[in-house]
């Protein structure tokens, strides 16, 4: 059984329209972008300004991304929950569709992250500053974590190395998508 959307502080950080900025020259025209946590529509509000097409979704509006999947859709795009990353990233990884999530540097520390990651690929877009996150309480405030864009499939031009222990030794990815 998958645990449910926690909707608490930690993870009800709302994403300022300006952190799309880096992505928006490695998104095709045309494209239908699934914003999978939409939380209160920023990300979706500015997608739908520079024409693309948006499905909004998120776990208030009753559809999790971690058990609905739409019909029709060519990116997805996102801030996910920092409680769920791991369950986020594996499920996205498992849609097989090019993605982008914001997501803290820390993401790089975790053993199952870095599983996924030196399996499926991973593209960074690294920022010269910290996201100013809308709080719960509705006030933006400079983040104390430093944050990136994971993507995967947008073919940004960058990739990164990851090593094991035995850098040597052959890595057998085959991910549960159940």
């Amino acid at each position: 059984m998958k645990p449910p959307l926690k909707q608490g502080a930690k993870d009800d950080f709302q994403t300022p329209p300006t952190a799309l900025d880096p992505l928006y020259k490695f998104l095709k025209r045309g494209w239908t972008i699934w914003e999978c946590a939409a939380g209160k529509g920023n990300l979706s509000r500015a997608l739908r300004k520079r024409g693309y097409k948006v499905i909004s979704t998120d776990i208030l509006s009753g559809q999790d991304f971690l058990e609905y999947e739409p019909k029709h859709y060519d990116c997805i795009i996102t801030n996910p929950p920092f409680s769920l990353k791991q369950e986020f990233l594996q499920r996205v990884y498992c849609l097989g569709k090019p993605f982008a999530f914001l997501l803290p540097l820390t993401t790089l520390e975790s053993a199952k992250r870095q599983f996924l990651f030196r399996c499926c690929g991973l593209e960074l877009i690294l920022f010269d500053h910290r996201i100013n996150f809308e709080t719960p309480d509705g006030e933006g405030e400079g983040s104390w974590f430093a944050t990136a864009w994971f993507t995967n499939g947008l073919k940004i031009g960058k990739e990164l190395t990851f090593v094991g222990k035995d850098p040597g030794k052959k890595l057998s990815c085959r991910l549960n998508c159940n």
